[in-house]
């Protein structure tokens, strides 16, 4: 199935337009916060404090199926 991950900060989404496909919503949420590790790397190392932000992990017809709180990613699995 087809997953897109929708940058949530705030009021603000940036969309993903492209997706991924995964073979369960759990995989997705895995990838999700590794790639929110990631982002927030980027920004710590850039100045800015990420705090907020989320991915909302919709399916092809738009459904919001998870949120993946960036901050959710620093916690051990």
């Amino acid at each position: 199935m087809r997953y897109f991950f929708n940058i949530r900060d705030g009021e603000k989404t940036e969309r993903d337009f492209e997706g991924s496909e995964f073979d369960t919503l759990e995989l997705a949420i895995d990838d999700a916060q590794m790639a929110a590790r990631e982002i927030m790397a980027e920004r710590v190392l850039a100045g800015y404090e990420p705090d907020g932000q989320s991915f909302d992990i919709v399916d092809e017809d738009g459904r919001v199926l998870a949120n993946v709180p960036f901050r959710s990613a620093l916690r051990p699995q």
